[in-house]
């Protein structure tokens, strides 16, 4: 997790190979982004959940809704869809039990 010059809060799940799987939105408190943290843990773990996207420009991503169809993270942009797919399987399979790190001190 991290915190931004404006107090803001936001927090990535990075892959083996440390680039990042999935982006949260911003939140304005510790505690709603501790919240995103366990809904991606939570909701990582049911494929109905995922969205495979298509930008307009052709690049692959994918979103992860919560319950309640919120998004709660966004992927990166990859150039194809297998791409956008491997890291959708990976989030999906690790996720859960990704250790959080704190960085926003």
């Amino acid at each position: 997790m991290l915190k931004n010059d404006k107090g803001h809060f936001h927090f990535s799940l990075k892959g083996a190979d440390g680039g990042t799987l999935l982006r949260s939105e911003t939140y304005e408190s510790k505690p709603s982004a501790e919240n995103g943290i366990a809904s991606v843990k939570k909701n990582s773990l049911l494929a109905e959940r995922f969205e495979h996207l298509t930008a307009s420009d052709g690049r692959a991503y994918f979103n992860l809704k919560a319950g309640n169809h919120q998004i709660v993270g966004t992927s990166p942009m990859f150039a194809k869809a297998g791409a956008r797919d491997a890291a959708l399987a990976a989030v999906h399979a690790h996720a859960e039990q990704a250790p959080v790190h704190d960085r926003s001190a």
